[in-house]
C-alpha cells in the first residue's frame, strides 16, 4: 500500500507524487555575510536520525513548495505546511520552529530509550 501525505491544497496524495529537496532548516546569510557563514550554509548539513522539517515539492499536483516534519529514522510524517507560511511562522516567532541541532539531540534521546 502506498504512503500518504496530506497536502495543505491538495488533500490525501500518494508519497510518489513528491520530490524532497532537503533539511529545511538553514537560514540563508545575508548577502554582506562572511564567507565561513556562506560556506557553512551551502556545504555543511547534519545527517539527523529522527524528527526534522525538510522542503518537499508536490510536482504532481499544485506544484507547491512544503514544509514536512518527519522522522527520518520511521518514514512517519507529523505535519506538513506550505512553505511560505512556514517562512512566515519561521520570521516572526524563531523560537517556535526547532533548530536541527534539538531536533537531533531530543531524537537521539528517544532512540536510546
Amino acid at each position: 500500500m502506498a504512503s500518504l501525505i496530506r497536502c495543505p491544497h491538495c488533500g490525501m496524495r500518494p508519497k510518489e507524487e513528491f520530490s524532497i529537496r532537503g533539511d529545511a532548516s538553514p537560514v540563508r546569510p545575508k548577502p554582506e555575510a562572511k564567507f565561513a557563514a556562506w560556506d557553512d550554509y551551502l556545504h555543511s548539513r547534519d545527517n539527523v536520525r529522527g524528527v526534522m522539517h525538510e522542503h518537499w515539492q508536490h510536482v504532481g499536483g499544485c506544484r507547491r513548495w512544503l514544509v514536512v516534519e518527519r522522522d527520518t529514522f520511521t518514514h512517519e510524517v507529523h505535519s506538513v505546511v506550505d512553505a511560505a507560511d512556514y517562512a512566515r511562522a519561521r520570521a516572526v516567532k524563531p523560537s517556535k520552529v526547532k533548530p536541527k541541532g534539538k531536533t537531533a539531540t531530543a531524537a537521539k534521546g528517544r532512540a536510546k530509550s
